[in-house]
């Protein structure tokens, strides 16, 4: 799907005399002159195809849709000592728009916007995570805008343009893919190198390594690379624990390419062999795993994924006499198993598109976390839902404990 065809999909949604109004965003400041690493906004970026900082966008609906897209004039000594900047050229054929504005004609534009029409609506970027999460570019923004213009109504462009990112085009499935592939280069590195003795942050380095070599530009999110006890933390992200003989370590992980995630999770043996009893809560995992995969298709909804995954992970439990009934699952399972993948890794969702339809990608992520004998085992694939089930985007990426033990043998 082009950029354009985006645009139109967005545009549609829209009234007559609607205007969007989104910001790629700023760098944000750290302390003194320390700032940290640019990060676009994901539905400025879905739009316009641009990852670059400061860039607006503007869609007026008026008649035949021409968008408007507003950068920095290039100022050669800035480029000096930051890089080149975007060119209007690069601007619109990145984004698929042909007018192209400066930054200081924003201002301007906009009021004269303001006042030769009757504008009622101004949609922003106004998603927030949490209550407690500081503002956004896109907020701060928006604010301003409503004391300049307090009679008209500001309303989150977030409804207009979740629902689209549900579905993946083409061309996001082959990036997505792109990055799972890269992701599996960067586990294979982490099997060939891993050994007792090591320091969970030298795993995370060789394989940040081993995916910026082959292409991606980072880490789709901060590496989550928890060895045996630390393992059994969802979100452990210190990284800082050492790789005991006879643990395991929990990796979730993955690569970020030309905008877009791979999210993936492996659970290895350190010194390359599963002990028995790691297997058998390894093996339930699995189970777990590969029956979602089984089941996932057009109609379904993550909650029934999750419901399909615990009633795997609760048998297993109670036959190996860890639990006794269903509800004392949630001691060692306690999250979903699914969420949407894309340009975030927790993709863009809206309840009202809540049930899976083709083109969606989802991950596929049983885990059992037992603190009293310092195992965590999670098993993440990225599944894409195709029109009758779906396909395992990361199947060539080894799962099972007999591909893992050969695998890292060669490397003893």
């Amino acid at each position: 799907m082009s950029k354009k065809t985006r645009q139109i999909q967005v545009y549609e949604q829209m009234q007559k005399n609607d205007v969007l109004i989104l910001y790629s965003g700023v760098q944000h400041h750290i302390s003194l002159d320390a700032y940290h690493p640019f990060a676009v906004n994901t539905q400025f970026f879905y739009l316009t195809g641009i990852e670059r900082k400061d860039v607006i966008l503007v869609m007026h609906k008026n008649g035949e849709m021409d968008p408007v897209l507003f950068i920095k004039r290039i100022d050669p000594l800035e480029e000096k000592w930051q890089g080149k900047q975007l060119t209007a050229t690069q601007a619109s054929e990145l984004s698929e728009i042909k007018t192209i504005k400066y930054l200081d004609e924003f201002d301007k534009y906009i009021n004269t916007l303001m006042m030769q029409n009757d504008i009622q609506t101004v949609y922003f970027d106004l998603y927030r995570n949490s209550p407690t999460d500081l503002p956004d570019y896109n907020m701060v923004m928006a604010e301003q805008f409503k004391k300049i213009y307090p009679s008209v109504m500001v309303k989150n462009a977030y409804a207009l343009i979740a629902p689209l990112r549900m579905q993946k085009d083409e061309e996001e499935i082959e990036k997505v893919q792109k990055a799972i592939d890269i992701t599996q280069s960067g586990l294979e590195f982490v099997m060939q190198t891993l050994k007792p003795g090591m320091q969970e942050n030298q795993v995370q380095a060789n394989f940040e390594y081993k995916i910026r070599y082959n292409g991606a530009s980072g880490p789709s999110f901060a590496t989550i690379a928890g060895a045996g006890y630390n393992g059994t933390m969802l979100h452990y992200s210190e990284n800082c624990g050492p790789c005991r003989d006879n643990e395991l370590i929990l990796l979730d992980l993955g690569a970020k390419y030309e905008g877009y995630c791979a999210d993936i999770t492996r659970t290895y043996p350190i010194n390359g062999k599963f002990t028995e009893r790691q297997k058998q809560i390894y093996d339930i995992v699995l189970k777990a795993n590969q029956t979602v995969a089984a089941t996932a298709k057009p109609g379904m909804t993550t909650v029934e994924l999750n419901n399909v995954c615990k009633e795997v992970l609760a048998n297993g439990l109670k036959e190996i006499g860890l639990i006794k009934e269903d509800s004392e699952l949630i001691k060692y399972y306690m999250h979903g198993v699914s969420h949407h993948l894309g340009i975030d890794v927790h993709d863009a969702t809206i309840a009202s598109n809540k049930e899976l339809r083709p083109g969606a990608i989802i991950t596929n992520e049983p885990g059992l976390y037992i603190d009293e004998e310092s195992i965590g085992i999670r098993i993440e694939d990225d599944l894409l839902i195709t029109q009758d089930g779906c396909v395992v985007l990361s199947k060539d990426i080894i799962r099972t404990t007999d591909e893992i033990e050969a695998y890292m043998a060669q490397f003893k």
